[in-house]
């Protein structure tokens, strides 16, 4: 094994992968309204939070990270491995003395923020890269050290007269990244990969303490980055078929691998302690990183813009990155808000050859009658190129019924909507024929006296009979 730095297509490529790593390394790290003193800001830390042994063992929680998956590595392929995390480090608020000590506050008010103790997450990674042949039978350990530390930050007031100062203290953390592979029988080279990764901070609690002792000693938000330089990985969520019961004896425990980075590469896996989706991405529209995942953003940007000027300062008081979400909010130019509002990303656009004559069925390149798209669902209308509302027809006492012919409604008594009734003898249009998933027929027409069948055209607010309750024109 061997520690380097990466290369620079690997980081690189590991830069596109931790765009959604980042959103999940301080997911929920401060809950709006972004305060110290909000409830919801009093339990912290709740994803991929790897303790000590020995709190393991007192509270039921995990110590370490166990991911599996698969990957088709060629000849002199390289592993790259990084794992991230949160080392927690104590914040404590001080004020100066008239004698130039200090003595420690529970707050200190300044003009645009007011200072609390604080949690804060100081970012970590250990990385490394190895030859794929290098780790077969025989797992490869890599241990990390993380020292103790105190740092100390002046704090002045907006006349540069100092005030107070914080007070930084980490703990040491200790743990271990341990890597395997091992060739699988089949007709590919296939190998399981899998990478440990444990906190082996020799922390031991006291009598009174509890989960909040522990957390300076815990790796929080551990997550792995894997990086194949050549060949690839294979999805476990949807694996080829002659990969499933490979995939299905893999062993993820408190995290789950996906392909990370763009649709249609496999080269990057984020082994994450949140569920994914294969090539998770973070949406274009967000203007910036908000830190709690389970509300909208607009939403978000909404309400934190009107937080009264208090309740900013004291957000910007808790943390600085509490203090940029106030910023981005106060600052969010009306146009990017706007683009907030939504967004629809399942609609496809698509283009055909133009149709010979009128009644041709129009289909897309490689498409034929009746066949369904690739990827489309099945009641999406637009997965059968066989069925066209605007083009379809029925047959009615003998005659081909299609848009734009005339009907006469005979609405039938099983029918419980009273306008039924108003509607029996009245000539309409016919605007479409359309084919249920379950084979039904429905008629879409509008009434030609209709003084609103414009807009109800123009809106595609029709009204639905069966082929059962109308008559053909003779012009039709």
């Amino acid at each position: 094994m061997t520690t380097a730095v990466f290369t620079r297509d690997t980081e690189a490529r590991l830069a596109v992968a931790r765009q959604v790593a980042d959103a999940v390394l301080f997911e929920g790290y401060v809950l709006y309204p972004y305060r110290a003193s909000a409830a919801k800001n009093r339990l912290r830390w709740q994803f991929g939070v790897l303790v000590p042994p020995a709190w393991c063992a007192a509270a039921g929680e995990h110590a370490a990270q166990h991911t599996e998956c698969l990957m088709e590595p060629r000849h002199g392929a390289v592993l790259a491995v990084e794992v991230r995390f949160l080392h927690t480090q104590r914040r404590v608020v001080q004020r100066a003395r008239a004698d130039g000590t200090y003595e420690t506050v529970r707050e200190l008010h300044l003009d645009d923020r007011v200072l609390v103790p604080w949690d804060e997450g100081r970012e970590e990674k250990v990385a490394f890269v190895l030859p794929v042949a290098e780790p077969g039978g025989d797992e490869v350990a890599f241990p990390f050290t993380r020292a103790a530390a105190e740092e100390t930050e002046p704090v002045t007031d907006a006349g540069g007269r100092p005030v107070g100062r914080l007070v930084r203290r980490r703990e040491e953390i200790s743990g271990v990244v341990r890597v395997s592979s091992a060739e699988l029988e089949g007709p590919y080279r296939t190998r399981r990969l899998r990478v440990v990764v444990e906190n082996t901070s020799p922390w031991r609690p006291g009598a009174a303490d509890d989960r909040d002792a522990a957390l300076p000693y815990s790796l929080v938000a551990s997550h792995t980055l894997l990086r194949l330089d050549a060949g690839g990985f294979l999805s476990m969520t949807d694996p080829p078929e002659w990969a499933g019961g490979a995939v299905a004896a893999c062993r993820n425990l408190h995290t789950w691998p996906v392909l990370a980075g763009e649709p249609g590469r496999a080269d990057l896996v984020l082994s994450s302690p949140i569920i994914l989706e294969d090539h998770p991405a973070v949406a274009p529209e967000s203007p910036g990183a908000l830190y709690d995942a389970t509300e909208i953003d607009e939403i978000l940007a909404l309400r934190t813009a009107a937080l009264t000027d208090e309740e900013k300062r004291r957000a910007r008081g808790t943390d600085a990155r509490a203090a940029a979400v106030i910023e981005l909010a106060d600052t969010m130019p009306p146009e990017v808000l706007e683009r907030l509002h939504g967004a629809v990303r399942s609609l496809r656009e698509v283009t055909g050859p133009p149709d010979a004559q009128d009644g041709e069925q129009r289909e897309g390149p490689g498409d034929g009658p009746g066949v369904f798209r690739p990827g489309t669902p099945w009641w999406d209308p637009g997965g059968d190129t066989a069925v066209d509302p605007a083009r379809d027809h029925v047959t009615v006492d003998g005659r081909a019924l299609r848009a734009g012919c005339r009907v006469v409604l005979r609405p039938r008594l099983r029918h419980t909507d009273a306008q039924d009734l108003f509607l029996s003898g009245r000539s309409a249009l016919v605007e479409a024929v359309l084919h249920d998933v379950d084979g039904g027929v429905h008629i879409a027409v509008t009434v030609e006296d209709d003084p609103g069948a414009d807009i109800r055209r123009e809106q595609g607010r029709f009204l639905y009979f069966q082929p059962d309750e109308v008559e053909a024109l003779e012009d039709a």
